[in-house]
């Protein structure tokens, strides 16, 4: 009759005897593979097989609730916002924030600026443990984390004729199925730099505005207005309508961007990397332009791509101005 260490037993390390271990045991199925519901043969049975799905789903609920990427806690991050910078703009573009926490002892030239505009604002600002900044999120907050309403979107049929009547040579940007939040913010990040009027989506297929978004936009996700539209079909039909010029950055093009001339209302057409502008998008367009490219790899992250586009649109207008 084999012998059972209890001790070895309750770790589930070794299940059956094997003399060429000292202690007489070899490793057998163990307490892993009990909790996924193998005979003694190291077969899975039935309930083991239902043991597994189950196991699996609550370590991948467990990694969620870790990394911070289930539906709660995003729904709950769109009403935060983390990281000095973000937060120095949101206060500087006027916007209301109801409360700020810090990390007690913080320290620095950029968090005395924040705490004047945060006095200056009359916002309520209170010292609090990191752990309880880590609660709001598991991304790094810098030791701010502020309370915001939700960023809303913008109608498009509102922003549209103020835009018009207010600048005479506009530039919309139009993001087709940019999916990624840093990728977003980090696009209206530069959209902002070089004067963009308006960001436009599609209510399908788009990021979101979350907390992710506004730190890696550095704020100019609440500098920018943010149109979500049924479709980009639709919003093309009526910025050709108002006489806006629809420009697609595309590498199908055999234009090079720096030689089209970027006068007058412009609206930019930028698509995600791994499918491109959608071909409904692209017929739609006016002009198609490419990057031209020296290296072997060929392609660039939709961000810097976004950023060559318009600051060679902001080159051309300086330039212009320059002359005149």
């Amino acid at each position: 009759m084999e012998k059972y260490s209890e001790k070895r037993r309750s770790f589930g390390e070794y299940d059956r005897r094997d003399s060429s271990r000292p202690d007489g045991y070899e490793p057998g199925y163990g307490r892993r593979d009990r909790e996924f519901g193998r005979s003694s043969r190291g077969e899975r049975t039935e309930r083991g097989e239902r043991a597994g799905r189950g196991e699996r789903y609550d370590r991948r609920k467990r990694n969620d609730e870790f990394s911070g990427t289930d539906t709660g806690e995003q729904e709950q991050k769109e009403n935060f916002l983390f990281g000095m910078r973000p937060v120095i703009e949101a206060l500087s573009a006027g916007k209301k924030i109801d409360k700020v926490y810090f990390r007690k002892g913080m320290e620095g030239d950029l968090f005395k600026e924040l705490l004047d505009l945060v006095t200056e604002n009359n916002v309520p600002f209170q010292f609090v443990p990191v752990e309880k900044l880590n609660k709001f999120t598991s991304s790094n907050h810098q030791g701010v984390v502020a309370v915001i309403p939700k960023v809303d979107y913008v109608e498009f049929g509102e922003i549209l004729p103020r835009v018009l009547s207010r600048k005479q040579n506009p530039v919309f940007l139009l993001l087709d199925g940019i999916t990624d939040v840093r990728n977003f913010g980090a696009i209206v990040r530069t959209a902002e730099c070089c004067g963009v009027s308006a960001v436009l989506v599609p209510s399908k297929g788009a990021a979101a505005i979350n907390a992710d978004a506004i730190k890696t936009s550095a704020g100019a996700l609440l500098r920018v207005d943010t149109c979500k539209v049924p479709t980009l079909k639709k919003a093309i039909a009526e910025l050709k309508e108002a006489g806006v010029r629809i420009v697609a950055a595309t590498e199908k093009s055999e234009v090079p961007v720096y030689s089209e001339d970027f006068s007058g209302p412009l609206a930019i057409v930028m698509g995600s990397e791994s499918k491109g502008i959608s071909e409904g998008v692209l017929e739609l367009c006016d002009v198609q332009v490419r990057i031209p490219m020296m290296g072997s790899i060929g392609s660039l992250n939709v961000s810097v791509a976004t950023g060559v586009i318009l600051f060679e649109v902001v080159r051309q207008r300086v330039m212009s101005s320059e002359a005149k």
